[in-house]
């Protein structure tokens, strides 16, 4: 395998599981060392065995503190010497229409989605600098491409990371120091299946991917500095068309509901543990 980081110090946010703990294992495997950080200790650790205490550092972050998102870094330098590419993975997602959510959760959403990650950027910078170039790579959305009902707050932070994420790009353009957002659709993680009654059938209308998957254009990005990837790449294209052209998307939704519900169905089947009876028992049995 090809050690596109050997020996770069890459700190990953949201890295106690799904595409956070995915990415920090690939960055492993080709030669980085991780800083993982979250909030869930316990968690964390279990993704630091699996790659080694040589090769890897905790750091229990609150991303929404600002003083524990300079300290993270600090660490990171402290252990490390640099810090080479900064992941912004960490996100919040409270499902249901803004009217159902509780103003906290709204508020939430958008510290975690937004504020945290443009203040991780600028404070990361002088580290990059000091380094001689690097690499941020922002995880969004595809909900940040296409405005999704029952998702409002959401998609609007999303849409807003990729905006500042691009706008960005182009202010560092030319420094060595690249900017990158990576934008998912449904991706088999907790962040989905945590919450799997509540995720909008239309959400289920597009192909699934997996946590390896998105790690993979994660490091593709903080290799070669490509400003923007979707995944799947195809749902990208029907999410700029769906943006341009209203009308059609709002003509297509019934559709795509129908095909996300059927979708849904089939995934639910598969995950869920089946119930049978016992043969000589009334009660159900969970196999």
């Amino acid at each position: 395998m090809t050690k596109r980081f050997l020996n770069k110090t890459v700190v990953i946010t949201g890295a106690s599981s799904g595409i956070g703990a995915a990415a920090a294992r690939q960055f492993a495997n080709e030669g980085a060392r991780v800083v993982l950080a979250a909030r869930r200790k316990q968690a964390l650790e279990a993704v630091a065995s699996s790659i080694g205490s040589d090769n890897s550092l905790i750091v229990t972050t609150d991303v929404t503190d600002l003083k524990s998102a300079a300290a993270l870094l600090e660490k990171a330098r402290e252990r490390f010497g640099a810090i080479n590419v900064l992941i912004n993975n960490a996100g919040y997602h409270a499902r249901g229409l803004v009217e159902d959510r509780r103003l906290d959760e709204l508020v939430q959403m958008i510290d975690v989605n937004i504020r945290a990650p443009v203040a991780l950027c600028r404070l990361a910078l002088p580290y990059l600098r000091q380094a001689g170039g690097g690499a941020i790579v922002n995880v969004a959305s595809l909900a940040g491409r296409v405005p999704v009902p029952g998702a409002a707050t959401y998609s609007a932070t999303k849409f807003g990371l990729r905006a500042f994420s691009l706008s960005l790009a182009e202010e560092l353009r030319g420094s060595g120091i690249t900017i990158s957002v990576v934008s998912p659709g449904l991706v088999d993680t907790e962040f989905f299946t945590a919450e799997i009654d509540n995720v909008p059938p239309i959400v289920f209308s597009q192909p699934m991917s997996s946590a390896k998957d998105v790690a993979a254009i994660i490091l593709d990005c903080a290799y070669d500095g490509r400003c923007e990837r979707t995944i799947p790449r195809l749902s990208g294209g029907i999410t700029t068309l769906g943006y341009i052209l209203p009308r059609i998307r709002r003509m297509l939704r019934p559709l795509l509901e129908l095909q996300g519900k059927r979708n849904k169905e089939r995934y639910l089947k598969r995950k869920r543990p089946k119930v049978k009876l016992d043969k000589n028992r009334n009660d159900k049995v969970h196999s």
